[in-house]
């Protein structure tokens, strides 16, 4: 059955000729599925950064890493003693691979929660109060949201919104591309601060004290701005979805083993006793968790008070709060309508979730290795470096430079995916340059996060692009990268654009970024 073409207003929307858009977003789809498996791509690319490293390490470079002070020096990987190293140290760089816990300890509390029928229920009631035409912003919303629980919306939120539209009778990729686009185009927008904003203040006021050694900058230095435009990507991401995916994916048949499915709009008044009991208590364990992190000597805070920081014990303990709040209010909901009737049926809930995720294990592993030897290449830092010189040397004007930053940070996110990495490289090159021509350090690091955010959604380098293959592929049998990237890139082209614009009318205004700042916006 094809989902999205019986939700049309009619069949002469499926056969219509094809528009340009049609046609620019098959040809990406036709070349990415062209590319190999996924696994065999990041070995591939692996067998590619050895050889390269071996070239150019034997190339001198004159650019300065500016973390060490030292001349950048390309790493030979095809040396004996690295290779064993390598070799040695092969099961240590899967298991120590930050993405596999955090996705599998994530999954086995959703898992619970869903075979219990509890995330069911939730959904049809969601599905009940939500229009179908405002299911697209409310998905991208929650997304971008999701960003205050760092990377736990890739595991949770995106694989909902699939389900989310599918249970609405629109094409579960839809729903998928928008919750992606929300969660990941969206990690630099949110209506709270997030563990991501102190860390990148660490990185900018750093630099900033290279020009200016008293500079001191507020860890919400741009929490105005993230603000907003959270309003601004769902609004961006509801037109992308509704306009250019949805119609594209007229034509892409849903794989649906299970036939119909389930009837999506009732339920029985023991399933909605139970929903009701089980969010009860939910809310209670939320409620909880907020009173025992409110008070100033709470032991969920970091040694310095703050609950956003990396090292604060609640941004540590964000995956087990997952499964917990997941685990509890899907057993309840079991034992009450009897899908669980044992412990036995519960653990048996959470190997079944760990069914659908041995391909992406098997991505996990290849994946870890390609990433330990490009970053100990140096590879990955004289891109970066090389592509900053050449923005500096070009000599831009102010609003022309921060364009250039967002742009330079897309490339560089393609090959280095790490935010805090690209601008750890990044930041001391622009900042004390542009601090000199008076633009805010502020500003550049306003401009950086648009550049990593947007292109986020495309760069193969970011390390959960292979569960949303695996996402897509229960719906798509045949999806692959080029499936995944015709459908996001809409999304990171009308982002950047409609982003750095923003960015660029705060500038034009003369609006603050965030808190306690000082901003110096050249003349326009």
């Amino acid at each position: 059955m094809n989902v999205a073409s019986s939700a049309a207003s009619g069949s002469d929307n499926v056969s219509a000729k094809p528009t340009l858009m049609d046609r620019f977003l098959d040809g990406i789809e036709r070349t990415g599925n062209r590319l190999p498996d996924p696994a065999m791509l990041f070995v591939y690319c692996l067998a590619l950064v050895l050889v390269l490293s071996a070239l150019f390490s034997m190339v001198s470079f004159s650019y300065i890493n500016p973390r060490t002070g030292e001349a950048i020096q390309v790493a030979n990987l095809m040396d004996v003693d690295y290779l064993i190293e390598l070799f040695a140290s092969m099961v240590t760089t899967f298991t120590s691979f930050a993405p596999l816990g955090v996705v599998l300890a994530s999954v086995m509390g959703v898992g619970i929660a869903e075979s219990s029928g509890y995330i069911t229920i939730a959904l049809k009631k969601m599905i009940r109060i939500t229009p179908d035409k405002l299911l697209a912003p409310a998905v991208v919303f929650i997304g971008a949201v999701s960003s205050i629980a760092t990377d736990a919306g890739y595991v949770l939120v995106i694989p909902i919104g699939a389900i989310i539209f599918k249970a609405a009778g629109r094409h579960p990729l839809a729903g998928l591309a928008a919750a992606f686009a929300g969660v990941s185009g969206g990690f630099s927008a949110g209506l709270l601060p997030s563990a991501l904003d102190p860390l990148l203040q660490s990185f900018t006021q750093s630099a900033a004290q290279l020009f200016d050694p008293d500079y001191q900058m507020n860890p919400l230095a741009n929490f105005y701005f993230t603000f907003c435009s959270t309003f601004l990507v769902t609004l961006m991401g509801w037109f992308v979805t509704e306009r250019i995916v949805e119609p594209h994916l007229q034509s892409v048949e849903v794989s649906d083993e299970e036939g119909e499915g389930e009837d999506m709009s009732s339920y029985t008044a023991q399933e909605n006793r139970a929903f009701k009991v089980s969010s009860l208590v939910l809310l209670g364990m939320g409620i909880a968790l907020f009173a025992l992190s409110l008070p100033e000597a709470s032991p969920m805070r970091a040694a310095d008070g703050s609950l956003t920081a990396f090292s604060s014990p609640l941004m540590r303990s964000i995956v087990p709060f997952i499964f917990i709040f997941f685990l509890t209010p899907g057993v309840i909901y079991g034992r009450m309508t009897g899908t669980f009737k044992n412990h036995r049926d519960v653990i048996g809930s959470m190997g079944g979730s760990m069914k659908t995720m041995s391909s992406y294990i098997v991505m996990a592993f290849f994946c870890s290795q390609f990433l330990k030897a490009f970053g100990d290449s140096n590879l990955g830092t004289l891109l970066a470096l090389s592509g900053a010189d050449l923005l500096q040397a070009m000599n831009l004007p102010g609003q022309v430079t921060i364009v250039g930053i967002v742009l330079l940070t897309a490339v560089v996110n393609l090959c280095v995916g790490s935010a805090s990495a690209k601008w750890a490289i990044i930041g001391p090159i622009f900042i004390p340059m542009l601090m000199a021509v008076g633009i805010s350090p502020e500003l550049t690091q306003a401009a950086y996060r648009i550049g990593d955010s947007s292109s986020n959604i495309i760069t193969p380098m970011m390390a959960y692009y292979p569960v949303i293959i695996v996402f897509a592929q229960r719906y798509v049998k045949n999806a692959g990268i080029g499936t995944v990237a015709s459908i996001m890139m809409p999304y990171s082209i009308v982002f950047m654009i409609g982003w750095t614009a923003f960015l660029l009318l705060f500038w034009a205004l003369g609006l603050p970024l965030g808190v306690d700042a000082s901003y110096t916006y050249p003349v326009m």
